[in-house]
């Protein structure tokens, strides 16, 4: 009988402690993978790939819409081409925009980058003729930035905005000296006459430099061509120094024809539009799309850093 007895209370023993341990790797399991749902949501949130800020909705009404073009244009980055056309075709694509405001506040940049906005600003005003684009000046829109902003039917800015800066540079440095104080030997092979061209560590060639200045030259002129286009009449061409490079205010500017009058986007939205009612159409990218982006223009990036001629 007391043998039974141990037995059977050995036995539930061993079964409630089977039990415990079952139970206890059941919530173990279960805290693990509430921990990694956690984990996983922390980390698609930094990534964007969920609660990503997309354009706002187009069902909010007859409206008027926004898109940024802010800090410096450049492939890759948040002024790119690439992200502030996306922003327009969105905004000029929606049945219920009024106009479009391209709010400025970018001191230049890519050339490239800039030609590419003008030439797509101009495509997308022929076949949406029916909605006013207009260009908007926050801090400033100089050099790159004035270059996309004259494809605008208007161009607002503050009093005190900077615009202007038509022209081109290419800076960089020459280290040949600190070389020879320090007994550095630059050792540079190339296949081609101008394959070093400009190289920071060799002399300046007196030839490569004048055809540097012939390239800026031409791609000065371009900019000075698609100004003209762009302004027309507005322009007070008999002013020697407006595409010297020279900024002006925003009151200047609109001396100088570069403006055509002063406001803001609320003021451009409310008493030019007539809609003031504001859908911000600026496209926000996911952390991921920001990196594939900045690894894909790497290449790009590091030539830019030895020629580094840019519209600013």
């Amino acid at each position: 009988m007391s043998d039974s007895f141990e037995r059977d209370a050995l036995k539930e023993i061993l079964t409630a402690s089977v039990k415990e341990q079952r139970s206890a790797r059941r919530w173990g399991i279960f805290f693990k993978l509430l921990t990694f749902s956690y984990l996983f949501l922390i980390l698609a949130l930094i990534m964007g790939w969920i609660g990503a800020k997309e354009s706002e909705s187009a069902s909010k009404g007859p409206h008027t819409a926004v898109v940024d073009l802010k800090g410096e244009i450049s492939a890759g980055g948040d002024a790119s081409s690439e992200m502030v056309l996306s922003g327009l075709k969105a905004a000029f694509e929606d049945s219920n925009t009024k106009a479009v405001i391209l709010r400025a506040n970018s001191p230049g940049g890519s050339p490239v980058q800039s030609g590419m906005m003008y030439d797509e600003i101009q495509r997308l005003k022929k076949k949406h003729p029916q909605t006013p684009f207009y260009v908007v000046v926050e801090d400033v829109c100089a050099s790159g930035c004035y270059y996309a902003a004259v494809s605008a039917d208007k161009i607002y800015a503050d009093k005190a905005s900077i615009v202007g800066s038509i022209g081109v540079l290419m800076d960089g440095f020459g280290f040949t000296g600190a070389m020879d104080k320090l007994g550095v030997e630059r050792r540079l092979i190339t296949a081609g006459a101008n394959k070093g061209f400009l190289d920071p560590f060799s002399p300046q060639s007196e030839e490569q430099k004048q055809k540097a200045v012939a390239m800026l030259a031409e791609v000065h002129q371009q900019f000075i061509n698609v100004v003209k286009q762009g302004r027309g009449k507005r322009l007070a061409t008999n002013n020697p120094d407006l595409f010297s490079g020279l900024v002006w205010s925003g009151e200047s500017g609109l001396k100088l024809g570069l403006v055509d009058a002063l406001g803001s986007v609320d003021s451009v939205a409310r008493d030019v539009v007539k809609v003031e009612n504001i859908v911000d159409f600026t496209p926000q990218p996911s952390y991921a799309d920001r990196l594939a982006r900045q690894l894909g223009v790497a290449a790009a990036t590091t030539l830019g850093a030895k020629m580094n001629w840019q519209l600013k």
